[in-house]
C-alpha cells in the first residue's frame, strides 16, 4: 500500500522546491511582528513557501507586552524554528523590518539591550543551514504574514483586555520640570 499524499505542511522531497541544484531544497521565509502601544500586546508570524511560492507552514503566536522590534525578532525566531522542522538547504528569510534585517546582517549595531539576547537566539538558530540570505522587502510584498501578524496580535488585545487594569504593564514615562 502506497503512502497518501504528504500532510499539506510538510513539503514533499521531490517537489519543485528545489533550487541551486540537485537535491538542495530552497525554502523562503516570510516574517512579521506587531504591537498594540510601544510596549504593549505583541503578535508575530512566519509563513514559509517553497521556490515555486507554494505556501508550507504557517505559524503565529500571540504574547506581550513588549516593543515592535521584540515582535518582529520573535517573528524572525518562530519562522526560523518552522523552517528547521523542514531541514532546507538553502533558506531565504523576508521581512519588511530594514531595523532587523540590517541587524541580523551585521550592518547595524544592537544597541537596545533588550534585543541582544534575541539577536543571539535568531543567529544560533540559522547555524543548521547551509546557506542563508535575509532580505529586506516592501511591506506591500509582506502582505500575508502581516496579516497573520495582525490576527495574532488581536488575540493578544484579547488577552490583555482580561486582564486587571493594576496587571497591564504601563509604558515608562518621564516627567521633567521646565526651568
Amino acid at each position: 500500500m502506497t503512502d497518501p499524499d504528504p500532510p499539506a505542511d510538510t513539503p514533499s522531497a521531490d517537489g519543485p522546491d528545489t533550487a541551486g541544484g540537485a537535491g538542495t531544497r530552497h525554502l523562503i521565509v516570510y516574517i512579521d511582528g506587531a504591537s498594540s502601544g510601544n510596549p504593549g500586546p505583541c503578535g508575530c508570524a512566519a509563513i514559509i513557501t517553497d521556490a515555486s511560492g507554494d505556501t508550507l507552514v504557517e505559524r503565529a503566536r500571540a504574547f506581550g507586552p513588549a516593543t515592535n522590534n521584540v515582535a518582529e525578532y520573535q517573528g524572525l525566531i518562530l519562522g526560523l524554528q518552522a523552517a528547521a522542522e523542514l531541514r532546507p538547504t538553502h533558506l531565504t528569510v523576508r521581512s519588511d523590518s530594514e531595523l532587523l534585517v540590517r541587524q541580523m546582517a551585521g550592518e547595524y549595531k544592537i544597541r537596545a539591550p533588550h534585543l541582544k539576547p534575541l539577536y543571539r537566539q535568531a543567529r544560533d538558530l540559522l547555524k543548521p543551514f547551509e546557506s542563508v540570505e535575509i532580505e529586506h522587502i516592501p511591506r506591500t510584498l509582506n502582505k500575508d504574514a502581516d496579516a497573520l501578524a495582525a490576527k495574532a496580535l488581536e488575540k493578544a488585545r484579547a488577552v490583555d483586555a482580561g486582564l486587571p487594569p493594576e496587571a497591564r504593564k504601563k509604558p515608562r514615562t518621564k516627567t521633567f520640570r521646565l526651568k
